[in-house]
């Protein structure tokens, strides 16, 4: 049993498509990544599966965002990055929360 909930655009070639599937015997909830082009078209590996055991926290994690969660924030300008070495490493300088920080639903 498979039914299709949507499909967002991601680029000229690739749509995500979220779908309710029954996939080893085990419902759930597939995100993957679907794309058309002249080499291939179909699902890539690229995607997440949540199983029916699973959604209700799912859902209750993706309902706690807000809109204002999601409002796009206007960045300056880039300066040019300097080149680093190939072997260094840099901070994530974005990241707001560890994963220790994150709720456990």
């Amino acid at each position: 049993m498979e039914k299709d909930i949507g499909k967002i655009k991601k680029n000229d070639q690739s749509d995500v498509i979220i779908r309710i599937d029954d996939f080893g015997g085990r419902k759930g909830l597939t995100i993957r990544e679907f794309v058309t082009s002249e080499r291939y078209t179909g699902f890539t590996k690229s995607g997440v599966r949540i199983l029916s055991t699973d959604f209700p926290k799912f859902k209750e994690m993706i309902n706690s965002i807000t809109d204002e969660d999601m409002e796009e924030i206007e960045q300056p300008a880039e300066e040019p990055k300097e080149q680093l070495p190939k072997d260094q490493e840099t901070l994530n300088q974005g990241a707001e929360k560890s994963k220790e920080d994150l709720p456990d639903y």
